[in-house]
């Protein structure tokens, strides 16, 4: 039975896949940037990477396949996709001999117009159909991101995709996605990672009919917003990001070295816990917790043209730190300010410090809830407004004048909006900590949603 193990990266929600096959050598299915994990794994298995592939051009991180490829892995990627770095081009039907398996590409447009899935065959035996963004566990990854103007366009080549090319495939044949829940990528998804085409033919919601103008009206009106760097990555990937080879290190910069930056135009990064940021933060500082959601916030928020001064406390990993910051392909860290705050406070710079309330007490003052729309309007407190962290900069002159308390599901994004407040000049801020279900746990309480 051929091996294949999943490596997820939770915040970004996206699995690849290493498959071992079965003499010695793997075949890794839509790296990510890093390729310590895809070697190790390898390692670990008495395998060696032989090759690569890639469905789409991804949008929401970094391919790694150009690393694999740099220790002596063969690339393969739809032709369509036009890679400006040496590749094997496939096309529909093309097929790939693995040595006892083989490859086949099978065209799925939709998700992107160029994408492929691969369908991995013993023989004649059907034994794993790697699907990217094709089709999820319960979902169809979104069709928004290659052109607005080609939203429909693509959705309807999904719904065939889907329909005309791999649900022909037995039901029994096990799937794995690439998108999956957390993924900004995918429609609303199951926690699950993989599935099988039976069961995506009876429990996927999207597939209730077949009828295509009702697919695509259901899959368009899913669709929320997802971060800018969604915009620039498939070209990243398609003329070959850089090889780095080894993960970059910060560079440890003292407290007068990190003022310069910062006047010179660097953001600082604060990556601690929200307590911790809340207790005194450098004037200015962005507030995007070190989680594995990190990267997505710090793609969406911080410019990749923008030099990044990162604050980074006690005990927090700092390979992550600088793992998930190129894994969406922002390269321009300038470094860390070496001893943290404890060395700023001690070299006598300002700091400013922000209120938290708990989220049972707010409500006192007006409150700014920065979730995505489709949290929001699944339950917020009553009052509330909503205005998206991801918009919130672009969105102050609209807010209402006085104190306002910043609200998201736990505490992170609150605090992260209240630092992009206090950059945009607005004083009287508190970040609640917790969430609308915690507000409402008070008797008496219940949460407005939209219709």
């Amino acid at each position: 039975m051929t091996a294949i193990h999943a490596i997820v990266d939770v915040g970004l929600g996206n699995s690849s896949y290493l498959v071992d096959l079965g003499d010695g050598r793997a075949l890794v299915i839509d790296p990510h940037r890093d390729p310590r994990p895809y070697l190790a794994l390898a390692t670990d298995h008495r395998l060696r990477v032989a090759f690569t592939a890639e469905t789409h051009l991804h949008a929401d991180f970094v391919s790694g396949s150009r690393e694999l490829a740099a220790q002596g892995a063969t690339v393969l990627a739809s032709a369509a996709g036009n890679r400006e770095f040496p590749h094997t081009g496939l096309r529909d039907g093309d097929e790939v001999n693995l040595g006892g398996l083989m490859l086949r590409a099978i065209a799925t447009p939709g998700h992107t117009p160029e994408h492929l899935a691969y369908l991995l065959l013993d023989g004649t035996r059907e034994v794993a159909l790697f699907t990217g963004g094709s089709l999820l566990v319960d979902a169809v990854a979104r069709t928004d991101l290659t052109d607005a103007t080609r939203t429909e366009e693509l959705a309807r080549l999904a719904f065939r995709s889907i329909w005309d090319r791999l649900l022909t495939l037995p039901d029994a044949l096990p799937v794995y996605p690439t998108h999956g829940a957390g993924s900004f990528c995918s429609t609303p998804a199951s926690s699950e990672r993989t599935t099988t085409i039976g069961r995506e033919r009876s429990h996927n919601q999207l597939l209730g009919t077949r009828n295509e103008d009702a697919f695509v009206a259901s899959l368009l009106g899913s669709l929320g917003t997802y971060p800018t760097y969604f915009h620039r990555l498939p070209e990243v990937n398609r003329r070959g990001p850089r090889v780095l080879q080894s993960m970059l290190t910060l560079a440890q910069l003292t407290p007068p070295e990190v003022q310069r930056l910062l006047s010179e135009g660097a953001v600082a990064i604060d990556v601690r816990p929200v307590v911790e940021f809340a207790q005194a933060h450098v004037p200015g500082a962005l507030s995007i917790a070190l989680r594995p959601a990190f990267a997505s916030w710090f793609g969406w928020l911080v410019p990749p043209t923008q030099a990044v001064v990162f604050i980074v406390g006690d005990d927090q990993d700092h390979d992550d730190l600088v793992r998930q910051a190129l894994n969406i392909g922002h390269e321009n860290l300038a470094g860390e300010l070496a001893g943290g705050m404890p060395a700023w406070l001690a070299a006598g710079y300002p700091t400013q410090s922000v209120a938290v309330v708990a989220a049972e007490r707010a409500g006192a003052t007006p409150i700014i809830d920065v979730r995505q729309a489709a949290e929001y309007d699944a339950g917020h407190v009553p009052g509330a407004q909503h205005h998206e962290l991801g918009s919130l900069a672009e969105d102050v002159p609209n807010l209402p004048a006085g104190p306002l308390a910043v609200m998201c599901g736990h505490g992170e994004r609150a605090m992260s909006g209240v630092s992009l407040l206090e950059r945009a000049g607005r004083g009287d801020l508190t970040a609640v900590v917790g969430g609308p279900d915690e507000w409402a746990a008070l008797p008496g309480r219940q949460l407005a949603r939209s219709e």
